[in-house]
């Protein structure tokens, strides 16, 4: 058997993983005056360490974050700049230290804070996030600290790469998905869903709105102790745009990371910034949010980058497209059908051997600083999605040919060539095949979630949760 091409050369993982906490002790070290105690790996789908350090009879504790695995260091130094500039604001973010060369990140203070969800879907399928009373009072001050990072002037972040001043309604509306959707095609993560997502959304700038703002970009992302809301967190796609689209953020993170009543959220905004809410703008940005972060999925499945969430990646394309297709559905007032089932599945003796085979032995590897249990659990996650995929895949194949050669009027051999079709009809914009669009592609990601979770469409699950409406 010929080795695999491109093939990662082989690397001892404890003595990297020893590399980076040495890194982090020097650093500390260096800058801080201190001595290493202790760097706990978080988990997550990026590097982030808990570092807790001496100096003299005082024992401290920092955030290290390292850089995602799609990025380059210019955006890790992209966040930490916009953080500072918020903290110049007075915007309650912590505070920054500086900037780390090895490991690749920048350092800020330790917030401690209330137990929350780890922001991803695996986990939120799991253990279901909860919102209580005291998160829920958070929640709404949030609100009004969100209307103040609004209000900081886009002036403030001139010298910061990529925030410039923006000033036609079209790029307000879509320098967001624009850029996200031109990271797609030179990674090779575009599909029809999202060739429809951006063709969607370019036919439907809304022209009314011309006022450009600093975003969060990923917004509702904070920690708290009780009511107190104790730090802002998370500005890595931080952008000047609409306002709205922070707002529509909201429901894209919910329900796998409980916001609780979205609508009362918004008016509390309303309140706070002193500006009415626009909801069919928000559903429209709804769209574009959907877009972004469903393509940024894509990109967590780079199989030849470390640390790259894979299964994490189709679990969020999965959910993330379909909501998207959702928001869509509900500014058209168009009812989608959920009645859904799985076939029997076809048994593939070869694929099934294999991939048991797989199962069995990832559960028995050892795990280490290097390679944690929770690592080791998202990697036997592969073949547990790939042995339902085997199960199911001339189903959905089967479905998806006939509903596209339904659309366009033709007979397909293969799915590539029913997709090729497909984008020609996409790329038409015709809006009056928009309905029939929606209702396809809505199906198709609703059968891969059904083939992920190997169960009918089900409710109780948050892979197949709908997208809350607002606009009743």
């Amino acid at each position: 058997m010929s080795e695999a091409k491109n093939a990662p050369e082989l690397m001892n993982h404890d003595a990297y993983a020893a590399s980076q906490v040495e890194g982090i002790s020097r650093w500390v070290s260096e800058h801080l005056g201190g001595e290493l105690r202790e760097a706990k790996r978080l988990m997550r789908w990026r590097p982030q360490w808990k570092v807790t350090y001496a100096k003299g009879d005082v024992i401290d504790t920092i955030f290290v974050r390292g850089n995602r695995p799609i990025a380059g260091e210019d955006d890790l130094r992209f966040e930490m700049e916009v953080m500072q500039v918020l903290e110049a604001n007075g915007i309650p973010v912590p505070h920054i230290y500086g900037f780390m060369d090895s490991p690749k990140a920048f350092v800020m203070d330790w917030v401690e804070t209330d137990e929350r969800a780890h922001g991803m879907l695996h986990t939120a399928i799991e253990n279901p996030d909860v919102m209580t009373d005291e998160r829920w009072e958070a929640m709404l001050v949030y609100m009004d600290e969100l209307a103040k990072v609004h209000e900081v002037p886009v002036s403030e972040f001139s010298g910061i790469r990529g925030l410039r001043p923006l000033e036609s309604a079209e790029e307000i509306a879509l320098r967001q998905t624009e850029r996200m959707y031109r990271i797609g095609v030179a990674t090779h993560n575009i599909d029809t869903t999202f060739e429809f997502f951006q063709n969607w959304l370019r036919r439907h700038v809304p022209h009314h709105r011309t006022r450009a703002s600093f975003i969060a970009g990923d917004a509702g992302q904070f920690m708290s102790r009780g009511s107190e809301v104790v730090a802002l967190m998370d500005f890595e796609i931080a952008a000047i745009g609409d306002t709205h689209w922070d707002l529509a953020c909201f429901r894209g993170r919910h329900p796998y990371e409980n916001m609780g009543d979205i609508p009362a959220l918004y008016r509390r905004y309303a309140e706070a910034s002193g500006r009415e809410v626009d909801l069919p703008v928000v559903a429209y940005h709804t769209v574009g949010f959907m877009q972004l972060s469903a393509i940024a999925a894509m990109t967590f499945m780079n199989p030849e980058v470390r640390g790259a969430n894979w299964i994490e990646g189709v679990l969020e394309y999965a959910s993330i497209s379909r909501r998207g297709l959702e928001a869509i559905a509900e500014l058209d007032g168009l009812t989608l059908d959920y009645d859904l089932h799985l076939p029997e599945p076809t048994k593939q003796p070869w694929e099934t051997s294999g991939l048991e085979k797989l199962l069995v032995d990832i559960a028995r590897l050892p795990v280490s600083s290097a390679f944690e249990d929770w690592e080791r659990d998202l990697l036997g996650a592969i073949p547990q999605f790939l042995l339902n995929y085997t199960r199911y895949r001339d189903w959905f194949e089967r479905e998806t040919i006939h509903e596209i050669g339904q659309l366009v009027g033709e007979r397909f051999e293969d799915l590539s060539a029913a997709d090729a079709a497909l984008s020609n009809v996409i790329a038409d914009g015709d809006a009056d095949r928009d309905e029939a669009l929606v209702r396809l592609l809505h199906k198709r990601s609703l059968r891969l979630s059904m083939i992920i979770a190997g169960t009918d469409p089900d409710d109780e699950n948050p892979l197949f949760h709908k997208l809350d409406p607002i606009l009743e």
